[in-house]
Formats: structure tokens, sequence, C-alpha cells
């Protein structure tokens, strides 16, 4: 009964940050919690509101600077330093935060970079070897995706294969034993179109690499699982998915039936893995297009219909995400994202009850939604980008060892992208030459309008950070700066 009675104080602090909480129970909790602490003296009941108004604006608002919620909470300096040593000292506050409807920045992206250092390496402008490499080996791709940034036609020469290769190699190579999880194959261009593919991840996973493939699955047939038997080193593969039937794939890719071709890829690969007990996760990547609002119901309909080629060995995961891009022609309208809401409740719940085996990944945004929050998606603007970028988190390689600073940003013959090589991988300059290198520079490199585009939804979830932590730097918040670091994930 006392175990009963002690959480029920712990869950009110930990939900306050949710949509419909009991503020007031929080409080009360959190009084009790500061008279263990011995704040028993005036103001107690204060210090109290205040802490729950800091965790629900850090779990509504997670790129606020600590300046402006002082601001926001009308109390002086010493005052403000004092409640963020007592959020320091209340975990169940950290909690909160992450449990908000925008905990996902924090758990899927903030924290995780928080424990790795990189984050504190950009800011302190110390060359580290990136969190994130992500290897772009493809020559080419079959589609010709509208949302795509892609310059129509463009495409490396096939000449370039085996230096490439060679390149992408000695990348996998450097990557330090401490970080198994660093590496992705992705593009750019799709990877599968490299016949050599298959030879990078076996390198990796005899090194004990978890390497993720990010592919279109449109050549993951048998054919290829038999002439690149090393894509059964891949720690997982997600596959990208463009519609849930024939039309709205060629409504997307411009590629005739592609549709069935990607779900008997599928549904064969998951066959495979199950007859050889292998271990590759599997899962797919969905983009909510405009006018596909609906369409979730079917898409658990459709993953239920793989499960059957391996009912024992289902589909691991799922993420549902919006079009990161800010273009015009990927948002959805205000009356539909109303709809997306209900149908984002909807979806889960049946997701849950046909495939009780699937984790479902709503990213930032979607997850809010769900929640009841309307969040917009983070948008960076040419006047929020950081001239030097932050390679110590994440970079990029191509087929020629140019090394991206922005995941969107390498493909070929992209129009100002250019400006965005850090340097190139050569066969006597590694890529932590390259980064080191970028970083003692310290270039500025002016962005122009439209380079906004070049970031996906993790550059601008790491900029957003980066300049936060900056700002609490500069206001004179550093012991304190981003007010979670090295916490947990709830």
């Amino acid at each position: 009964m006392d175990t009963v009675q002690a959480a029920a104080p712990a869950q009110a602090i930990e939900d306050v940050a949710r949509p419909g909480s009991d503020r007031a129970a929080a409080i009360g909790a959190l009084r009790t919690r500061l008279a263990h602490l011995g704040d028993t003296g005036d103001g107690a009941k204060e210090r109290a509101e205040h802490l729950v108004d800091l965790a629900v604006r850090y779990g509504t608002r997670p790129f606020t600077s600590l300046e402006q919620a002082r601001r926001l909470l009308g109390v002086d300096r010493p005052a403000f330093a004092a409640l963020l040593d007592l959020f320091d000292r209340i975990p169940e506050l950290a909690t909160a935060v992450q449990r908000g409807p925008e905990g996902k920045y924090w758990t899927n992206t903030i924290l995780p970079l928080e424990r790795s250092g990189a984050l504190d390496a950009v800011v302190r402008r110390r060359p580290a070897f990136p969190y994130s490499v992500g290897i772009y080996p493809g020559p080419t791709c079959m589609f010709r995706c509208h949302f795509c940034v892609r310059v129509t036609g463009a495409r490396y020469d096939a000449s370039a294969l085996e230096a490439g290769n060679a390149l992408l190699a000695s990348v996998i190579d450097e990557v330090p034993d401490t970080q198994p999880s660093t590496v992705y194959f992705s593009g750019g261009l799709e990877p599968l179109t490299n016949p050599q593919l298959g030879e990078l991840a076996a390198r990796g996973g005899r090194r004990g690499l978890d390497m993720t493939l990010y592919t279109n699955a449109y050549a993951l047939t048998e054919r290829t699982l038999e002439r690149q038997p090393g894509l059964w080193s891949l720690h997982a593969i997600r596959t990208s998915l463009y519609g849930l039937n024939d039309a709205e794939y060629e409504a997307t890719t411009t590629k005739p039936r592609a549709f069935g071709r990607v779900r008997a890829n599928l549904g064969s690969f998951m066959a495979q893995r199950a007859e050889r007990q292998a271990p590759t996760r599997l899962g797919l990547n969905y983009i909510i297009l405009p006018g596909r609002a609906d369409r979730l119901m079917d898409l658990v309909d459709f993953v239920a219909e793989l499960n059957e080629h391996s009912p024992d060995r289902p589909l691991d995961f799922v993420t549902v995400r919006e079009d990161y891009s800010g273009r015009d022609d990927g948002r959805l309208a205000a009356d539909e994202r109303a709809r997306l809401r209900d149908a984002l409740q909807d979806f889960t719940a049946y997701a849950r009850e046909r495939t009780p085996a699937l984790h479902v990944d709503l990213g930032y945004a979607l997850e809010s939604l769900r929640s009841g929050v309307d969040a917009e998606l983070l948008r960076i603007t040419p006047g929020t980008m950081r001239g030097s970028a932050h390679p110590q988190i994440a970079v990029q390689v191509d087929l020629l060892g140019d090394v991206y600073l922005y995941r969107e940003a390498g493909f070929p013959e992209l129009a100002g992208a250019h400006r965005y090589i850090a340097g190139r991988v050569t066969p006597t300059r590694s890529l932590d030459d390259v980064v080191r290198e970028f970083v003692e520079r310290n270039p500025h490199i002016e962005p122009r309008p439209g380079d906004e585009y070049f970031l996906d939804g993790f550059d601008q979830a790491v900029t957003a950070r980066l300049n936060q932590m900056e700002q609490d730097v500069a206001d004179g918040w550093e012991a304190h700066r981003g007010l979670l670091r090295q916490a947990g994930e709830a």
C-alpha cells in the first residue's frame, strides 16, 4: 500500500506536461518533494508552480531558451537559478518533459546526442568523429518522386563505382568501436542500385556495426539477395512506402506497377528471413502526403497482409511522418490535419488490435497531434541556419567521397549543394581528417534562400538545439544550458 501511495504523487509529476493532466495534483506532489529536499520556506507553493510551468513549457516547446523561460515565469536571475537547481534534483520533472506532446524531440534526438557528447563538441568547436554517418552508395534511382529534390537524369557514372566503393569501405573501417550504430546506407539515390552494397554491409557486419539500409525496396528481389548475401548482415532495412496501390505509387514515383513489385519483394524477404532465422529487422517509413490522411487504416491492413508471409516473424516497425521538406506541395491543408488528428487515434488503436507486435513511431509532430496538440513541424530558415553546420553530429558521404553537411544536399548536380561539402575523402584523407580540418577552419557558409531545403527533420532539430544551447551560454546559463542534459529516456 505504501508503494502505491508513493507512486501516485510521482505519476502526477511525470504526467503534468500531457494534455488534460491534473496540474493541482502535480503541484501538491512537488510541494511534498520540495519539503523532503528541505525547501519549506516562504514561496514553496510558487516554486512548485514554476517547476510545473517549466516542465510543461519544455514538453511542448523544447527549443525555448532559458532566458525566455525566465521572462515567461517573471522571476529574477537568482530565483531562476534556484529553480533550475531544484529541477535537476527532481527526476520526475525530466520524465514529464519527455512525456509531453513534443517529447519525441527529446527521446529520439536531443537526449541521445547529449549522452554522446556530440552537441557539446559542436558548441565548443571541438573536432569529433560524427555521431551519424550516412553512406550514399547509389549511382542512380529507378523512381522520380515528385517531392524528391533530385535533379532529373542526374546520376553517378558507372566508372565511379569501383573507386567509390573502396572509399566508402574505408569510411566503414574507421568508425570507432564505441559507435556501433553510427553508419547507415541511404541517399541521395537508391542504395540498392549499387551492386556491391552487400559487400559494404558485410564489411560493417564483420566489425559488429548495426547498420541500417533506407531503400525503396524496388530492387530488394530474391535475385538481389542471392547475388548480395551480405545484405543479411544489416541490422535493419527501412523501406520508404509511397502509397498503398499501384495508382498512388505511380502518382508519386512515376513508375508504373511499382507497388505490386515492392509488396512482393517485402513478402519474399520476410519469408526468407524467417527461413534463415536472420536477425535483420524490417520496417516501413510511410509519409502522409496531401490527400492521403485517411489511408492509415489501410496501412495497418497492408502490414497484416505482409505478416501472412511470416506469421511467426512479423514486420518489426512502422514510422509515420509528414513531409519535412516544407515545400507547399507537401503541406497538409488545415481541414486535412484536423481529420488526421482523429485518424491517428484510430490508427494506433487498430494497429494494436490487428498487428500487436508492430512498433509504431509517429515521430516529432504527429505524436503531438495524436495527443490533441496541433504542433507544426519545426522549420529552420536561412536566417536560423548555422554557417558551420554540425559535422561532429552528422555527415553524408557519396560515391565520390564528398562529405555533405546536410542529408538532403547529397544529390549529384543539385544547385547550391556544393557549398555544403565539407571536403572529400580520398585514399590518403580519412573522414576523420575531413571533419577535423573543417571544424578547425571554422568556415561560415552564408545561407541563401532555398538552402533550408537541404535540411531534413533531423538536421532541423539538431540546428534548433544548437542554436538554443548557444543562446543559453551567451545569456549566462551555461551550467544549465538546454535544461535537460544527461537525463535518461522516459
